[in-house]
């Protein structure tokens, strides 16, 4: 098994409960890992044997681009299409992070990560 990992991802977003949170948007960061069998890419240097992670990229930043109320809602629709496009995809983990979510305190970032298995 091998190991894909796009990180730090920044997108701009209007994910959340509070109707403020809807209208203003947020800033969100992502982090994504595939895990799949890279062999066959690995000896023939062509990117129709590989897991492209370019499109992986495309499926996140179109889910992202999607309103929710809930982080875990994003990350699960994430993998969904992430798993409906990636037939080499075996595994994959997906964090979403909201940054200086609206607590009522200083707080860097408030994250969920859900991971899933073919």
């Amino acid at each position: 098994m091998n190991i894909i990992e796009l990180e730090n991802m920044e997108f701009f977003g209007y994910h959340g409960c509070y109707h403020e949170e809807r209208v203003v948007g947020n800033r969100f960061m992502v982090y994504l890992k595939l895990e799949t069998s890279s062999m066959k890419a690995a000896g023939s240097d062509r990117i129709d044997d590989a897991l492209n992670y370019q499109l992986a990229y495309s499926i996140i930043k179109k889910e992202m681009a999607i309103q929710s109320s809930l982080l875990e809602h994003v990350a699960s629709r994430i993998l969904d299409s992430l798993f409906a496009e990636l037939n080499l995809l075996e595994k994959a983990t997906v964090k979403v992070s909201k940054l200086n979510p609206p607590m009522g305190g200083k707080m860097d970032r408030v994250s969920v990560t859900h991971s899933r298995t073919k």
